[in-house]
């Protein structure tokens, strides 16, 4: 495993995470425990060390997983959970987002993911008329000098938005998380610059691009409605994003080299980029996404300056 500095946090995070929206029941796989505690095993054992989740992934059930997962290495962990959702059933969310409601989610992850503090805490994927709110800043401020927060992060949703990454540093913001990956790389002009000047640190969300860079689908395939792919995206979009991963295996990731692990390295020789944090359905993924931080000195002719 490789680490690297996570912006001003300061903190050194392995360049491979591990996202975990599938625990939540929306990806068309029901876990047990078991399994969840195999794959958090083997993923400190090759040594990563940050968690994404988010109090929406199933009501607060990924972290639960998560919770009873990591309780006994909590201190092995880089924890990141967001607020600003509340899962309704399956594809359906509501926006609690005052300051009271924040603070009350705040205190229901603690408790799902058995901690008294979470090292990242993230706004999720809020619209502008809202994430500006200086009552709900000061809230999280004050939740971070109680110590139940470490660092306050902000996860966008539409990854070109500047006007709230510029304001990062005034709203004690420290690492952005960002849709970027192969099929999507509009961060590169417009808020990873703004990432840089800032010194922020970037986690990169979706670095498979939601599984069509893992080099597994052809177009024409068929996702379950019970599933993130088959429900919000539309048969002519997925395969035209299927499309271009073929022509992207076929032209760029060299043959001796699995496309998931290309794609992964291929996202972390961005010089914001820190860590990404793909989704796992086995210990067996966990085992291939690691494997692809020994590809970090993967050359990319695009980018000259590119990071290792």
């Amino acid at each position: 495993m490789k680490y690297r500095r996570l912006g001003k946090t300061n903190l050194n995070i392995s360049v491979i995470g591990i996202g975990t929206w599938q625990f939540g029941g929306e990806w068309n796989k029901t876990f047990e425990q078991d399994e969840v505690d195999a794959m958090f095993a083997v993923g400190r054992e090759l040594g990563i060390n940050l968690i994404d989740t988010a109090e929406c992934y199933g009501d607060h059930l990924s972290e639960q997983f998560i919770g009873r997962a990591i309780e006994s290495t909590r201190g092995d962990w880089i924890l990141a959970t967001k607020f600003g959702h509340k899962f309704n059933k399956p594809f359906d969310r509501d926006e609690p987002r005052s300051p009271a409601d924040i603070a009350t989610q705040l205190e229901d992850s603690l408790i799902a993911l058995r901690t008294d503090y979470v090292d990242l805490w993230q706004y999720h994927s809020w619209g502008d008329d809202k994430f500006f709110d200086d009552d709900v800043l000061a809230t999280a401020l004050k939740l971070k000098d109680q110590g139940k927060i470490r660092h306050l992060g902000n996860s966008v949703s539409a990854n070109n938005n500047v006007k709230q990454i510029s304001a990062s540093t005034q709203m004690d913001i420290e690492l952005i998380q960002i849709i970027y990956n192969r099929l999507d790389q509009t961060p590169e002009d417009t808020t990873f610059p703004v990432c840089i000047e800032q010194d922020l640190g970037v986690l990169a969300r979706v670095p498979l691009a939601s599984g069509y860079l893992s080099g597994k689908y052809k177009p024409g395939h068929t996702f379950s409605d019970n599933e993130v792919r088959g429900k919000w995206s539309t048969p002519d979009e997925r395969d035209e994003k299927l499309t271009r991963a073929q022509k992207i295996a076929a032209e760029e990731v060299p043959t001796d080299t699995p496309m998931v692990q290309w794609a992964l390295a291929w996202c972390l020789q961005h010089p914001a980029v820190t860590c990404v944090i793909p989704g796992c359905k086995s210990v067996e993924q966990v085992r291939s996404n690691a494997a692809a931080a020994s590809l970090t000195d993967m050359v990319r002719d695009d980018h000259p300056q590119a990071v290792k």
